[in-house]
């Protein structure tokens, strides 16, 4: 196994280990159909990866995200063709952008690593220069789902975004 390789094992590894910890599954399986991002898909509420196709193990981040802010009557249920057909799409997107953010420093990975060039419009490293000077977009929705505190309505001592108080929507 080349370095590369194995840093990319070591990222997956932490990522599962991380959403196991919080109530999202995942399933390691050959993705047969077309999926938004390489290697990844979402099935009944589980971040699907394909290693085989996988590109870029921080968008694993990413597609968790979407399950994370949907409603939890949803998330079991949810899939690639549920996102996509969401009246609440764009909101999500911003939100799953938030919560990767989140999600990429509580694990202490660079968020270039969930940012990257090759997704996002080319845009990547504009949303982590934004983020990193604490412009971010999404936080309102986190906040109106009690996931996070924008620090803009913060009380003295509250733990504010990127802090995040629950990782998965309750409501």
């Amino acid at each position: 196994m080349n370095s590369q390789n194995a840093e990319n094992a070591a990222i997956i590894s932490n990522c599962v280990a991380f959403l196991h910890r919080i109530g999202i599954p995942t399933l390691f399986k050959k993705i047969e159909t077309d999926s938004f991002l390489p290697g990844l898909s979402i099935e009944n509420g589980h971040v699907v990866i394909d290693t085989d196709a996988l590109l870029y193990p921080g968008d694993i981040l990413h597609e968790a995200g979407h399950i994370a802010v949907v409603a939890p009557a949803s998330r079991l249920t949810l899939n690639q063709h549920d996102i996509n057909n969401s009246p609440m799409r764009e909101a999500e997107e911003m939100m799953a952008i938030a919560w990767s953010y989140a999600a990429c420093l509580h694990l202490q990975f660079d968020p270039h690593l969930v940012f990257h060039d090759a997704g996002y419009q080319a845009g990547g490293s504009n949303i982590v220069e934004n983020f990193r000077e604490g412009r971010y977009f999404g936080t309102p929705m986190l906040q109106y789902y009690k996931m996070t505190i924008e620090p803009a309505h913060a009380q003295p001592g509250d733990p504010v975004y990127p802090h995040m108080l629950q990782w998965l929507r309750e409501a």
